[in-house]
């Protein structure tokens, strides 16, 4: 998708852009993975090959600020927040955006202050089939700005077909993420759904396909995360397996292999194709994309990991656990959270809460940091990041100079 978006000026780094852009060139196929490093001399920064605003995000974004450019005369809200990245849900709260909701589905706007002039736009999450019944009945097309990401509605159109033809839907994802629960809504018009957060649920459902398990322990285990009535004696004879397209794409094709392999066990291998759906084509090229890249990153190696973005962004976490495995890392949202060369603040996914950490720039020279982000963060923040980063650090190279490795495209 080439399609360049207006917003994308108001979000890009000189530092960041630049990179993506000289990579972009010499390497339009996306064929090589390797990291940049940008060599300040006491401070290398090894940069992904992949990461940042994917289409979806871009899309998104883009819809909302020409949304309200146009509209500058009505109230406009927003479902929620656009996509999960402070600097971006406030930049629209500056320009008079009001939220409908809390992330976690909190309602901050009664209904009741809503009227058919005011405009109400979906984010890129996408929404429930009975939220848009409640905008409907407030005079509101739920539809008109409509920013849901298009591999979401993917993930819907496909879930749509497997019901149609009789299957299951297993959802990969989390079940209180704005783009699961939507998910789910769509997926249970036309099918039997069930949500699985990791492979430890799905090899509860392996259990149950196999018969391991008895059928009555079902709704304890999986209360709140199935359609009514789903019944694993019948309804996990048949499946197909989607997922929350924020979600590691590695660990949704392990899921989809452990429950294909229990469908192989119980039913033959002669007859898997009556019971199991490949949905491999569901998978959002951009998170595979950057995870990836990830991968790559970590194998090259660094001191220690940078991750920047919102500390509710789904895609940045697993960014930060493929990263915690490998090297210390410290998640932050921003650069006001690089306190200084002996103290940092960042968010523990572990212990969910912001954590001070002293001491956390290596002290060998040259140090080498990697720096990523997730879809959800601009450029422009993981520029003042770098800056932030690099001021630490004595006798560096001149910005021009490093970035002279890195030609724009004439």
């Amino acid at each position: 998708m080439t399609r360049r978006f207006a917003t994308n000026e108001l979000y890009k780094g000189p530092i960041i852009s630049r990179v993506k852009t000289a990579r972009q060139a010499a390497d339009p196929r996306k064929k090589d993975l390797s990291p940049a490093v940008l060599d300040f001399g006491p401070v290398r920064f090894v940069l992904a090959r992949h990461f940042g605003f994917c289409y979806g995000v871009e899309n998104a974004v883009d819809i909302a600020h020409r949304t309200l450019e146009e509209n500058a005369d009505r109230q406009v809200f927003f479902l929620s927040e656009m996509i999960h990245n402070p600097k971006v849900n406030g930049d629209l709260i500056e320009r008079g955006v009001r939220f409908l909701f809390t992330p976690d589905g909190r309602q901050l706007v009664p209904w009741e202050e809503l009227t058919a002039d005011d405009i109400v736009v979906v984010p890129a999450f996408g929404t429930t089939l009975e939220m848009q019944s409640r905008l409907k009945e407030r005079g509101i097309d739920p539809y008109t700005y409509n920013t849901t990401c298009p591999f979401v509605e993917k993930v819907w159109k496909r879930s749509a077909q497997l019901g149609e033809s009789g299957f299951t839907v297993v959802v990969h994802g989390k079940a209180v993420h704005e783009e699961t629960r939507a998910t789910f809504s769509h997926s249970v018009r036309e099918a039997a759904t069930v949500i699985v957060r990791d492979a430890a649920e799905a090899g509860i459902l392996c259990e149950f396909i196999r018969g391991a398990r008895d059928a009555g322990e079902f709704d304890r285990l999986f209360a709140g995360k199935c359609s009514e009535g789903f019944d694993p004696r019948s309804d996990l004879e048949r499946i197909g397996v989607v997922n929350q397209t924020t979600m590691l794409a590695t660990e949704t094709r392990h899921i989809a292999a452990m429950l294909r392999e229990a469908l192989v066990q119980t039913y033959g291998a002669d007859r898997i194709g009556d019971h199991y759906a490949d949905t491999s084509d569901t998978l959002c090229y951009a998170t595979n994309e950057n995870q990836n890249a990830t991968y790559a990153l970590i194998e090259r190696g660094a001191d220690i990991a940078v991750v920047v973005g919102g500390y509710n962004s789904s895609n940045t976490s697993h960014i930060v656990e493929l990263c915690e495995a490998a090297v210390p890392t410290f998640f932050v949202k921003g650069a006001e959270e690089v306190v200084s060369g002996e103290e940092v603040r960042h968010y523990s996914l572990a212990a969910r809460e912001v954590r001070t950490t002293r001491d956390w720039l290596p002290q060998n020279r040259p140090c080498e940091i990697i720096l990523t982000c997730g879809a959800s963060c601009p450029d422009a923040i993981l520029d003042e990041v770098l800056l932030r980063t690099l001021s630490l650090f004595d006798s560096v190279e001149d910005v021009d100079n490093v970035l002279a490795a890195y030609p724009l495209p004439t």
